[in-house]
Parts: C-alpha cells; sequence; structure tokens
C-alpha cells in the first residue's frame, strides 16, 4: 500500500456488506424489520466478518432520505448503540437525498484523507415500507411558494422531461427495462451477490436472502403493455409547472412505466474505509482505494442529469477518461437517464450496470449509494478491472460521484 503525496493518506476500502432489499410496501418482506434494526444486523455482520474490533471504528456515517419517525434521531448513533458497540463510537446521519449513501461514503472518505480520522463505516439505510417517500413533509414537497419557485416536480416528472429532452421513444425506454431485469436475473443465478448480501431471518424463521423486486419473466411485450405511470400527475399540474420553468419545451411527453422506473425498496448497507495506517495496525486487507469524489448539482427541474455531471467532473479530477472506467454503477434513476449516460460516455451494456440496477432490484433511497460502491468492488474483482465509478442523482438536482481504483490481492 502507498500514500499520497505528503501527510495525506490514500483512503481504502475493507469490506462491504448489504441486507437483500425489500419491496417497498406492507407486502414487502422486510416490512416486519426496523430500519435500526437493519442497521444492526449489518454492524455486527461486517464485524464478525472482518475481524472488526468494534472500539476502533472512529466514526458511523449512514445516509437516509427520510429521517423522521423510525429513521429519525440520528439514526447511525443510535444503531452503533443498539448493536452493543462501545460507548466511544460515534455517529452521524447525512441527507441528500438519493445520494445519501454514496455521499456517506465520500464525506467519510474526505475525512481519513485529511487526517481527521483512521477508521470508519460509511453506508446508508431506507425503510419506505415503514417510512413511506416524502414522510418528512419538507417545504421541497409541501410549501407551494417553494415548490412554484424552484419547480419541484415529482422525480417520475422530470424522468419524463428528460426522455422529452433527449428524444428517446417510449421503445427505447422498455429495451432498457428489459436489460437491466435480464441482468439482474442472469447475476443472482450465478451468485454474484452471495459475497456481500447478509441474509435476515424474519420473524416468522424465513431468511430472507435476495432482492425481491426482480422479475425474471420480464418481455418486451409485457413491459409494451403498461400505462404511463407519470401522465396523471402531469395532467394534475406538474406539467404546466415545469414547462412554466422551460416553456421552450412545449409539451412533455410521458413514457416511463414501472418497468422503467425505480421500484421503492427497503435496504441497507456498511462499508468499511481507513487509512493505510487502520490497514497496518489492524490487519485488515484493503479491497479498493478511494481516488476522488465530486458533489454536483444542476437545474432543479431537470434534476436527474446531476449524477451524470458528478461522474463526467470525477473521472476529468482524476486525471482519466471515460474509456479508462471498467464499471460504472449508475442508479437507475428511470430509463431515459441511463440511455442519457450511455450515449454520453460511450458506456455499454457490459460497462453500465452490468448485474442489473434499480429499475430491476429497487430502489432504497439512503442505502442505494452505498451498494452502487460496495458493487463497483465486486464487479472490478470478478472482471479483475482497475477503475469504476459509482454514482446517484437526487431530488432538487443534487448529485454524486465515487471513483474507486481496485487494490490486486499479494
Amino acid at each position: 500500500m502507498t500514500t499520497t503525496s505528503g501527510t495525506r493518506p490514500d483512503v481504502y476500502v475493507f469490506d462491504f456488506v448489504r441486507t437483500p432489499r425489500g419491496k417497498g410496501g406492507p407486502t414487502g418482506s422486510l416490512h416486519s424489520i426496523t430500519p435500526v434494526d437493519a442497521l444492526v444486523h449489518l454492524h455486527q455482520a461486517l464485524a464478525g466478518r472482518t475481524g472488526l474490533d468494534p472500539g476502533a471504528v472512529e466514526d458511523v456515517v449512514i445516509g437516509n432520505a427520510a429521517q423522521v419517525a423510525e429513521q429519525g434521531a440520528n439514526i447511525a448513533r443510535t444503531s452503533v448503540l443498539m448493536a452493543g458497540w462501545p460507548d466511544t463510537v460515534p455517529g452521524a446521519t447525512l441527507n441528500r437525498f438519493c445520494a445519501s449513501g454514496v455521499d456517506a461514503v465520500a464525506q467519510t472518505a474526505g475525512r481519513i484523507r485529511g487526517g481527521d480520522i483512521d477508521l470508519a463505516i460509511a453506508g446508508g439505510v431506507e425503510s419506505v415500507s415503514r417510512v413511506p417517500m416524502f414522510s418528512d413533509g419538507g417545504p421541497l414537497w409541501t410549501d407551494e411558494l417553494v415548490i412554484n419557485r424552484i419547480g419541484s416536480i415529482h422525480m417520475g416528472v422530470a424522468a419524463d422531461l428528460n426522455a422529452t429532452i433527449e428524444g428517446f421513444d417510449r421503445d427505447e425506454l422498455d429495451a432498457y427495462g428489459l436489460e437491466t431485469q435480464q441482468k439482474a436475473t442472469a447475476a443472482w443465478a450465478a451468485g454474484f451477490y452471495a459475497n456481500s448480501v447478509v441474509p435476515i431471518t424474519l420473524a416468522d424463521g424465513a431468511v430472507f436472502d435476495r432482492d425481491e423486486l426482480v422479475r425474471p419473466g420480464t418481455t418486451r411485450e409485457s413491459l409494451a403493455a403498461l400505462e404511463p405511470a407519470f401522465a396523471g400527475l402531469g395532467d394534475a399540474g406538474q406539467d404546466a409547472l415545469a414547462l412554466s420553468h422551460h416553456p421552450h419545451l412545449g409539451e412533455i411527453r410521458h413514457l416511463h412505466t414501472v418497468g422503467t422506473s425505480p421500484a421503492v425498496a427497503d435496504g441497507a448497507a456498511l462499508l468499511l474505509l481507513g487509512s493505510a495506517r487502520s490497514a497496518e495496525r489492524t490487519g485488515l486487507r484493503p479491497r479498493a482505494r478511494v481516488v476522488a469524489s465530486v458533489t454536483a448539482s444542476t437545474d432543479p427541474v431537470i434534476m436527474l442529469t446531476a449524477g451524470q455531471t458528478a461522474v463526467e467532473q470525477v473521472i476529468a479530477k482524476a486525471g482519466l477518461r471515460p474509456a479508462d472506467i471498467d464499471v460504472f454503477e449508475f442508479a437507475e434513476a428511470f430509463a431515459a437517464l441511463c440511455l442519457r449516460f450511455r450515449s454520453a460516455l460511450d458506456a455499454g451494456p457490459d460497462r453500465l450496470n452490468p448485474n442489473g440496477g434499480t429499475i430491476a432490484m429497487g430502489h432504497a433511497f439512503g442505502a442505494t449509494g452505498a451498494i452502487l460502491v460496495g458493487q463497483c468492488i465486486d464487479e472490478l474483482e470478478a472482471r479483475d478491472g482497475r477503475y469504476a465509478v459509482a454514482a446517484v442523482s437526487g431530488a432538487a438536482g443534487l448529485g454524486v460521484a465515487v471513483l474507486l481504483e481496485r487494490v490486486p490481492r499479494g
């Protein structure tokens, strides 16, 4: 292992664990599991498989997009205490909407690189079935003055707006929706997720061990039969609001369906990060190096392009080109944005979400970004690659990207 110039250490990821993702509703398998319990389960699993002394952890940073009710009151610190870890282990919860989990990794890595801490946990959690979307009642969702001034529209309407801007048609979106389902089905069948997914025993004794939103029977015909999902919101005034900010567009074509949109999910993920010094002290083996991160923002009405902007910026920041990146794990915030990403970065199916994405396996808002960082590492190891980028676009035009480099064994 090497360190960067001066006293700024490199930052490594030592391990990654996550829960399976459950449907984000009362019939979902994780509905009976509180978000605190999901995190406790992963804290214990991470310590068990790495031999980590919890007392050596200098902070736990958890991303979460709806910090109220069971996800309120700094769930990161609560989960540490409920896991039985020493009182000396701090915790903090952050919210950058859907990019919260990847931003938890980015911010934690920055503190390690700056020398403030040596060993920490970063991740995310979201229980949409127990704390539904928009439960925080924030002004971005509820205050008419704020909504109109900013142009705060539903993410699905923003996705249709982007499809309109880019000129995509329904067939192209459906083709992507089928592709991600087929990739996820194949990856689960091949055992790709077995190393990182930690099964959970449910109250009835059943063992929940796989993402339950994957639909192996999906076909082009079944996707073509679906109705547009967000036309009703558009007719109810959201199209008019969006077009008041972008009148030159004339109209919004509603093309996304539930088959080309990310289904809401419950889930959690944790990554163990540290410096070279912490690795030498603990004997932990680095799996990847955090090269750089970028937080970007863009037009809050168009909204969903910020993740791609962050990817482009983080690659340039590291002095690389898109062709140097072996794997892109990009949150599938609707099919149109993935097609836009693929075109701009020449990221074909073998490099963009090669094992399926959130359209197929579900979007657990605060956890998704942390899951994508971990999947980057798993895929780099599987293909003997070097560089990967994980990125998420969030509400109000926010995006975060993290660039990783695999650390070879030996």
